[in-house]
């Protein structure tokens, strides 16, 4: 029976900074020799991380796989923070002095022992018992696996950017190593939009983080590989899986084993034995007759034969019942195969279902929140139609007032169409509107010249 697959995710950690500490986790129980306890506090360290993830040292990239960004982690950072923080950063030095204004924030944050320009998480999948045995073909199968772990972080923490992610072929144990900014948003004071490792990732948020991913992650391997393994048991305030193997005083209880099954098998052995020789005695003591007492007979007597058949029969009875408790051995060990298959069953069935339910529930969350951003778009556009036909009502009016006094004094009509002609220039007026005055003019300036003609006819 498969005992389960092992899954691991890890957050890099500032806590861990010795050479010795670097050393003993690379010494995990996945065998994986690439799994950082460091964090990444500065632009040096993320040069380092960018070399170590691309194979940059010793230019063997074969065997690994980018699921996100390019061949430059350091530059998919240093772009990542101007996505994310520039706009913030210029609304922030609007209201500071000079000596107080951020002119680069990766630098600002590089700089800052007191945040981590980036974090580092790390991705795996089973063990080195259980990667040894396949060839590469089937260990890349694992592309599709993690990319959707890559998607699923992306869906359950959307505070976390992610600036890069790529896969180890070329180690122990196919891994993952995802690189990014997590951000904290509405900050009261400094820039509104910030880095914020520790309001995202908490003892408790990765924590629920990991059994989540896990869920996921076994659900995606099973459905690429065609499978139903099932997750081992994760260890209560462990961030790795523990194997059976390591567990305490595992050697002896399995020495005890197979010690108890080394004398089930003795006694076995004599119970054939017993078996066997059983109906001889038998057969002895029923031909046995009173016989004159000789060198090499003797009587045997009536109370010792009823004892010694009684004997008999309680040896036969216990053969028996021997049996029986072997039958019954068996039964029993075929019922507890058979229920720890239907128990693995039914935990690869739960997790697959946790999976679809934990989809599901996001999808949900997102569709709520797409309702809510349509209703809130739709009060908006509703406002905005309002507004329009306010300025439209004023253009109108505005419009009307030209046409008006193009109908006055020959001065005020000059006057108002410079003004008309310099609101046309700057778009306020539009061709059909510009057209309308203008033609109000003419007409008016024709009416008066005909009626200084009619004046001057009566004069005369």
């Amino acid at each position: 029976m498969d005992n389960g697959m092992p899954y691991s995710l890890h957050l890099g950690s500032d806590k861990n900074k010795k050479n010795s500490v670097r050393a003993s986790a690379k010494n995990n129980v996945s065998g994986t020799t690439s799994k950082s306890n460091n964090a990444i506090q500065n632009a040096k360290q993320l040069s380092r991380v960018d070399k170590h993830n691309y194979r940059k040292y010793d230019y063997n990239q074969e065997d690994i796989y980018i699921v996100k960004g390019s061949d430059s982690l350091y530059e998919d950072v240093k772009k990542l923070y101007l996505d994310l923080f520039e706009e913030s950063r210029i609304k922030y030095n609007e209201k500071q002095r000079e000596t107080r204004k951020i002119n680069d924030y990766f630098s600002h944050i590089s700089d800052n022992a007191k945040n981590d320009l980036a974090c580092e998480l790390i991705i795996e999948l089973g063990n080195k018992k259980y990667w040894d045995t396949k060839d590469m073909d089937f260990k890349k199968k694992m592309t599709n696996v993690y990319k959707k772990q890559v998607e699923d972080l992306e869906m359950l923490v959307p505070n976390f950017k992610i600036a890069s992610a790529i896969i180890h072929y070329d180690e122990t144990s196919p891994h993952m190593h995802i690189v990014g900014v997590p951000i904290k948003e509405k900050n009261k004071y400094g820039m509104e939009l910030q880095v914020g490792k520790s309001d995202v990732f908490t003892k408790d948020s990765l924590k629920v983080l990991q059994d989540k991913m896990r869920t996921l992650c076994i659900e995606e391997f099973n459905k690429e590989y065609g499978l139903d393994s099932i997750l081992k048991k994760k260890k209560k305030g462990r961030n790795d899986d523990k194997y059976v193997s390591e567990m305490e005083n595992y050697a002896e209880m399995q020495e005890a084993i197979e010690r108890h099954q080394m004398n089930l098998d003795k006694a076995n052995e004599s119970s054939k034995d017993l078996d066997k020789n059983t109906n001889e005695i038998k057969d002895i003591v029923n031909d046995l007759k009173n016989v004159p007492l000789s060198k090499n007979s003797y009587i045997l007597k009536q109370e010792d034969k009823d004892k010694l058949v009684e004997y008999l029969d309680k040896v036969d009875k216990t053969n028996n019942d021997y049996k029986t408790i072997q039958d019954l051995s068996v039964s029993l060990k075929d019922i507890s195969n058979e229920l720890s298959e239907s128990k693995e069953t039914i935990k690869i069935l739960q997790e697959s279902n946790d999976a679809l339910e934990l989809r599901n529930t996001k999808l949900k969350e997102e569709n709520n929140k797409l309702k809510s951003r349509n209703s809130s778009l739709e009060n908006e556009l509703k406002k905005l139609k309002e507004i329009f036909e306010i300025f439209k009502n004023k253009l109108e009016r505005l419009y009307h007032f030209f046409v008006d006094k193009m109908w006055e004094n020959k001065e005020k009509r000059d006057k108002y169409y410079g003004v008309a002609y310099e609101l046309y220039g700057k778009s306020i007026l539009d061709d059909k509107q510009m057209r309308g005055i203008l033609g109000t003019k003419e007409r008016s300036t024709e009416m008066d010249r005909e009626s200084r003609l009619i004046d001057n006819d009566m004069e005369l």
